[in-house]
């Protein structure tokens, strides 16, 4: 039996969400990254971090969605055999950006996690 690590939506149900998560995950700034929980919090998608990393799965490396700027809570790049080396890009993109991994690749999140402004209602 094989399992699928797919969403559970379906295709025409996941766009919408998708979108609105490549809009929050293009907000996040040079040098700065936020965990797949916080865009789902920010989305008021909680405890649906994996559908973020579902949704930024999909995109391309060379996309204009910063997608290498997401890491899991423990402020690591999650690996996945199914990247096909992607993973080692994530760092390097990130490191370009001047983020620093230390001997656990593991970076700051109290440095460099993205605090977005919320307007005041």
């Amino acid at each position: 039996m094989v399992l699928s690590s797919a969403p559970k939506e379906t295709n025409a149900e996941a766009k919408p969400l998708y979108a609105a998560i490549y809009e929050v995950v293009r907000q996040i700034p040079f040098g700065k990254v936020a965990t797949y929980g916080q865009i789902a919090e920010l989305l008021g998608l909680y405890g649906r971090a994996r559908q973020v990393g579902y949704a930024l799965f999909q995109v391309a490396p060379d996309s204009d969605i910063p997608w290498h700027r997401v890491v899991n809570a423990q402020g690591k790049i999650s690996r996945s055999p199914m990247r096909q080396g992607n993973d080692d890009l994530q760092r390097i993109l990130l490191e370009r950006e001047g983020v620093v991994f230390d001997a656990q690749e593991t970076l700051s999140l109290a440095l460099y996690r993205w605090s977005p402004k919320h307007s005041e209602d």
